[in-house]
């Protein structure tokens, strides 16, 4: 029986769901707009409830993370915000802990297992240049790998790992539109159209 890898043990099923907010620092505008989005929505996607975007304010990609959560639901917000570390370390004060996704890391599969899960966690994916005092800030400096690699496939590795999988649809509530899983074809429920699924 082939593995479904995608349905791992949960980790929080018997206790408290992670609270993850996704920290992206360093966001150039014109430079990493796609990429920026698609942090956020691996970050909603995976499970995590709130997404700061640090670096240039760019309200295109703001957008695109409100209108995916009012399209396909969940409660997922974003905001910008100018000071990274004054963030960090206010998240920190007030009992949370930093996870810093980076090369250099620890390996991820036996740190993340280490990290508790019943006190919020904010997860920080670095830009072009990472501020040295994030790695010391940081209660766990990980790593997905020692090589160079997109840090969209990092966090969504690591949200995998902690998540136990990716967020089943209990996450997306009050969703306009539903995917629902079909073998050969495409299923979508509209809530707000009265007639049956469109394929």
């Amino acid at each position: 029986m082939p593995r479904d890898r995608l349905k791992k043990p949960s980790p929080w099923l018997d206790s408290v769901r992670p609270d993850i907010t996704v920290v992206r620092l360093g966001h150039r505008q014109q430079r990493d707009k796609r990429i920026t989005s698609h942090l956020g929505l691996t970050a909603r996607a995976m499970g995590a409830t709130h997404f700061v975007l640090c670096g240039d304010d760019d309200e295109k990609v703001l957008e695109t993370m409100a209108d995916v959560t009012e399209t396909f639901g969940g409660n997922f917000t974003a905001e910008h915000h100018a000071k990274p570390l004054g963030f960090l370390r206010h998240f920190a004060k007030q009992g949370g802990q930093i996870v810093h996704l980076t090369m250099y890391g620890e390996d991820f599969e036996s740190a993340t297992s280490m990290i508790p899960t019943e006190v919020p966690i904010a997860v920080v994916v670095g830009g072009a240049k990472v501020p040295g005092e994030i790695y010391k800030l940081a209660d766990y400096n990980i790593a997905v790998g020692h090589q160079p690699h997109s840090e969209v496939a990092a966090l969504a590795l690591f949200m995998s790992e902690i998540m136990g999988g990716v967020a089943g649809s209990e996450h997306f509530s009050g969703a306009r539109l539903e995917v629902k899983p079909h073998p050969s074809g495409k299923v979508v429920i509209d809530h707000d159209d009265d007639s049956d699924a469109s394929q």
